[in-house]
């Protein structure tokens, strides 16, 4: 079956609609009452960036020095004089900064690849150009000359999307008196809407992480709230109209892969070379809106996931990092539930493959993907995307009968969200919509039996903001449907999500003959956000058994209604031992929808900045039993034992070149389990060119109650079957270190390795005894044998029945790493050589320090990749 076109018709209609409610815009008042002046620069005059400001037209320019100090004494005089002026031209804004030192030898000047922030100075340009009062752009520089960018999606300094990455130019330069930068910002990669003069918010922060000082053009008391609510204003910008925004940037690449294989393997002989090509594309709609499409991308650069050894029925939802699906994501998110996870997008093919050697494909192809993103003159935000998926076929090899199997492992795919956001009153209260919608082709494939063909999701959120956003009231109602046939929804309701086939449920059955499921979720909250002490936050929240949002989004149980609070104190003032301290309560509690309570925690965290910038963290937390839908996998209910348990932590000062933090945590629990973990990290600058770092973790475990199978034979009480349990001790090593050098702004190479090594051994096997039970019986006791077999595996007898148990026992070791080089070539345009190591094996008996090293030796396979991008504008 055909994607319905009613699919990319339904999202599509989005920015229409968005566009033709749009609103006009209104005047916000200055606040703060600060106002800088920008110059325009004389007919056929120009300027040399070079830093150090001794063009001509630097002398015609407004200065302005009135900075305040936040960091270490609010409101105190800063250490040194900063000066700031404007010019411009048809083309860019020119921004020229002084940073005087009283000691400029002190001035740190490391050099990091860009938008990674050290102890250099920073001088933080931020531009409010739609003057909403919410929104802005900021424009880093440090003293080391290496450039950062990141966009604020809401009034909020800490609310940053650091995946905005215009293309822009500075120059810096230190001499005796401090160090100077010269910044030019084309107006090509700013959105502003079209006027005669344009009046922009503004607002200028010096970092100095070296000396602990922070200082600001306009300072936002630490008790309040607020960024760009609270902006001065840029004026004299005149004659200047938004640009068209067209750039293209074509790539080629090439990679080989050398792999460890079976000599038996045909579909492996050890190497595998490939050529590529793609573009992205971008172009601007109107002055408010842009168009991102990209043709066969390529994330080839994109470094990979961390290890893991996942005992637990739930996936892991690791944070996306291709470049395409990050820039401008929060446009898309939303406040309600975790509708759209974008690595749904090219997931790993999921369909059976019959042979003794295999050929699949990692990930599914992205034939194209686009979005259409921006904000209306009238305070209405648009995000939408749609992105396609080739089909992949997988091929086999029977050894037996020298034979050779092709199936389908995934469907053609079409994916498409859209999120249309309106902000609203004084307050920049806001409300949203958002959908989704996914199909897959999957016809009369085996496929249909276990994937479902059809997915929509949605809803409103919203977030009322009073006192100039001091107090919140916010929320979601969202839905979900999902489609398919009658095996694929049975597959849908048995998942862990729901594990709709236990047998103890009322609130719920199990459907054979459903060929959709329909739920819902929704939640409501309050805040107090602002104040010189307390603050607080309250939430309840729920999703009905049947919401599933998987196909595209990320859910890990439905079935849940949850509420919880917050308390906190915080003291901002600082003290004779503390620079500042903050002291926070926690308190929750949840059920399902049969009435039955799964769980009850407390906690208190109590956070410490000492004089001398090093912090601290002292927590402690607990839990009360409760009774658990999903220990059992699909089995009835069990008691879920209290626990306690507490956290350490200690961190230096972040602006020295030798950073440190470590953490300790610990966990005990009724039924015998426990858990401590050691964590660390250290990072040295030897040169202002180089970081080195290491983070090293040790965790070990004892599971009370790790699930290992269903048998049949068990009795009444616990439904016919037998659940069966055992302890786990489990130990987990890694060290993952970092080594960038960074030979330009422009240019670095950049490092990063883990070694990793876990085991685990299964003992005191038992089963579920009734439902609901803490307790488990266990095996060689009651009446019943356990014995363990040369194979490991362990045959179990009650009574007249018997069973074999296998052998869950492991020890693994692997290595990962990502070597990458980074040149920017020219503006916009960069060259990466890649090189990955992706390596596995088993480890020796249990895991010790050894075992990280012996990782290294694992069999596996490396990666190695060369990528062009080549810039190309049109204004």
């Amino acid at each position: 079956m055909p994607l319905s076109h009613r699919s990319l018709l339904l999202l599509l209609a989005l920015p229409a609609a968005s566009l033709a409610g749009q609103a006009q815009s209104v005047t916000v008042p200055n606040a703060s009452g600060k106002e800088f002046s920008a110059t325009r620069l004389p007919s056929g005059g120009s300027l040399v960036l070079d830093g150090r400001l001794d063009d001509d037209a630097w002398t015609r320019a407004a200065w302005r020095t009135d900075f305040t100090q936040k960091e270490p004494v609010e409101g105190g005089e800063p250490s040194g004089r900063t000066e700031i002026a404007f010019l411009y031209d048809d083309n860019a804004l020119y921004v020229g900064a002084r940073m005087h030192s009283a000691d400029a030898s002190k001035i740190p000047t490391t050099v990091t690849r860009r938008d990674q922030f050290s102890n250099a100075e920073h001088l933080v340009i931020a531009l409010d150009t739609y003057l909403d009062r919410r929104t802005s752009y900021s424009f880093v520089i440090s003293s080391g000359g290496v450039r950062g960018d990141y966009y604020h999606p809401s009034d909020s300094e800490g609310s940053r999307d650091y995946t905005w990455d215009p293309v822009w130019q500075a120059r810096t330069h230190v001499n005796g008196d401090g160090w100077f930068a010269e910044v030019r910002i084309p107006f090509s990669q700013l959105r502003f809407t079209a006027a005669g003069s344009q009046t922009w918010g503004i607002q200028i922060n010096r970092w100095m992480p070296h000396a602990n000082e922070d200082v600001y053009w306009i300072v936002i008391p630490k008790n309040e709230n607020g960024w760009a609510s609270r902006f001065g204003l840029l004026t004299g910008i005149e004659g200047v109209r938004p640009s068209r925004r067209m750039e293209l940037l074509p790539y080629v690449a090439a990679n080989a892969t050398f792999e460890d294989a079976p000599s038996a393997d045909p579909f492996n002989d050890g190497s595998d070379y490939t050529a590529r090509a793609g573009a992205d594309f971008k172009m601007g709609l109107g002055p408010n809106l842009t168009l991102d499409a990209t043709v066969n991308p390529d994330f080839g650069q994109v470094e990979a996931d961390p290890a893991e050894v996942n005992l637990s029925a739930f996936e892991t939802f690791f944070s996306e990092r291709r470049p395409f699906f990050t820039e401008g994501a929060q446009l898309l998110r939303g406040g309600g539930p975790g509708y759209f996870y974008s690595r749904r997008i090219g997931t790993a093919p999921r369909g059976d493959i019959t042979g003794d050697y295999v050929d699949r494909p990692d990930n599914a192809t992205i034939l194209g993907a686009a979005k259409v993103t921006g904000r209306l003159r009238g305070g209405t935000s648009v995000g939408f995307l749609t992105a396609f998926t080739d089909r992949e076929m997988g091929r086999g090899y029977l050894v037996d009968s020298a034979r050779y199997t092709r199936s389908e492992i995934e469907p053609f795919t079409g994916y498409g969200i859209g999120r249309v956001q309106q902000e609203f009153g004084a307050n920049q209260s806001v409300a949203g919509l958002s959908l989704t919608y996914m199909e897959r082709s999957l016809g009369d494939s085996a496929l249909s039996t276990f994937l479902a063909r059809r997915a929509i999701t949605g809803g409103g959120d919203w977030n009322l903001r009073f006192k100039g956003g001091a107090y919140e009231l916010g929320g979601f109602l969202g839905f979900s449907h999902v489609t398919g046939t009658p095996e694929a929804m049975l597959a849908v309701q048995q998942a862990p999500a729901h594990f709709f086939q236990r047998p103890d449920a009322t609130e719920f059955s199990l459907d054979s003959n459903a060929t959709s499921l329909t739920g819902w979720a929704a939640s409501l909250r309050a805040a107090k956000n602002a104040g010189k002490h307390w603050l607080w936050s309250v939430t309840a929240a729920t999703e009905s058994p049947k919401f599933d949002i998987n196909d595209m989004g990320q859910l890990q149980s439905a079935n849940d209604f949850e509420t919880f609070g917050q308390l906190r104190y915080r003291e901002n003032q600082p003290g004779k031992l503390f620079h500042r301290w903050s002291s926070n309560f926690f308190l929750g509690r949840g059920w399902n929808y049969g009435g039955v309570t799964r769980w009850t925690e407390s906690s208190l965290g109590n956070s410490f900045t000492f004089k001398n910038y090093w912090s601290a963290f002292v927590g402690v937390f607990g839990s009360i039993r409760g009774q658990s839908d999903d220990l059992t996998r699909g089995g009835p209910l069990m008691g879920d034992p209290a626990s306690i348990g507490g956290d350490l932590e200690l961190q230096g000062n972040e602006g020295k070149p030798v950073f440190w933090q470590g953490a300790f945590s610990w966990r005990e629990d009724e039924a015998g389990g426990s858990r401590r973990s050691l964590e660390a990290e250290v990072s040295v600058r030897p040169s202002p060119a180089v970081r080195v770092s290491l983070e090293p973790g040790w965790e070990k475990d004892i599971v009370s109650r790790q699930y290992v199978t269903r048998v049949g034979g068990g009795s009444a009480a616990t439904f016919g079957q037998r659940y069966v349990f055992a302890f786990v001790d489990r130990t987990t090593l890694s060290s993952a270190f970092r080594v960038n050098y960074a030979f330009t702004p422009d240019l670095s190479l950049e490092l990063y390795g883990e070694p990793f090594a876990a085991s685990g051994r299964y003992y005191d096997f038992g089963e579920l005894p009734r439902a609901r039970s803490f307790g488990i019986r266990k095996y060689g006791t009651d009446g019943t044998t356990i014995t363990k077999q040369a194979d490991g595996s362990r045959t179990v007898t009650d009574g007249a029945q018997s069973f074999i148990l296998a052998d869950r026992d492991f020890n693994v070791l692997s290595f990962r790493s990502n070597l990458v080089l980074r040149w920017e070539w020219r503006p916009g345009s960069t060259l990466f050589v890649v090189w990955q190591q992706d390596k596995s094996g088993d480890a020796r008996r249990g895991v010790g320090a050894r075992s990280l090293f012996d990782s290294f030796k694992a069999d596996g396979g490396q990666f190695l990749a060369v990528k062009m991008s080549y810039w190309l504008a049109a204004r």
